[in-house]
């Protein structure tokens, strides 16, 4: 089967199941999107790779990255490869000294590691047949809009650039990784 591949599109609330989160995946070479619903957790591992934040201590995704670093293993590639009754299945693809390794994995989890290695993530047509939809630009600027905030909507505007710098200190100390970049981007919305 040949693979399609795929990028990062968003990641926002999930308007179905309101404690979860939607990442949206796109096809590089088409149109269609493929969305995927995943937990809290999982949401934030990957928006602080997005966020380019650097928490104080290691995310479990960050200690696994390190493990893997630490045994020169590389992954090469997330497949998304199967569905089943709405879920998703994937394969992490390793590569260990030219030694090819496949590991299964929840999608959500094998998208938290693709961000951290910068790697590529596939998918196949049925998968895209089966759970892809095509947006429309309007759909598709609505989909960016709300994946700029990823947390509840508190207005930080309110706020001086000494007390935002202040806050963001606080919240990073406590892992509050959200907050922290809504924090960053009313910051950098000002310079």
């Amino acid at each position: 089967m040949q693979k399609i591949e795929l990028e990062l599109i968003a990641l926002s609330h999930s308007v179905t199941q309101t404690q979860n989160y939607a990442i949206v995946l796109g096809e590089v070479q088409g149109n269609r999107r493929l969305p995927i619903v995943i937990g809290g957790f999982e949401a934030q591992a990957i928006a602080v790779v997005m966020e380019r934040m650097n928490p104080n201590r290691p995310l479990t995704h960050d200690l696994f990255r390190n493990t893997l670093n630490s045994y020169n293993i590389d992954i090469k590639e997330v497949v998304i490869n199967d569905l089943v009754e709405g879920i998703f299945f994937s394969k992490i693809i390793c590569d260990h000294e030219g030694d090819i390794v496949e590991m299964d994995s929840r999608t959500s989890d094998a998208l938290a590691m693709a961000v951290r290695f910068n790697c590529p993530i596939y998918t196949y047509e049925f998968i895209m047949e089966g759970a892809g939809v095509i947006m429309d630009e309007l759909e598709e600027s609505n989909i960016h809009d709300k994946s700029k905030v990823i947390s509840a909507n508190v207005s930080y505007e309110k706020y001086s650039s000494e007390e935002l710098n202040k806050l963001l200190n606080k919240v990073i100390s406590e892992e509050d990784y959200e907050k922290a970049a809504k924090i960053r981007d009313e910051i950098n919305r000002r310079k």
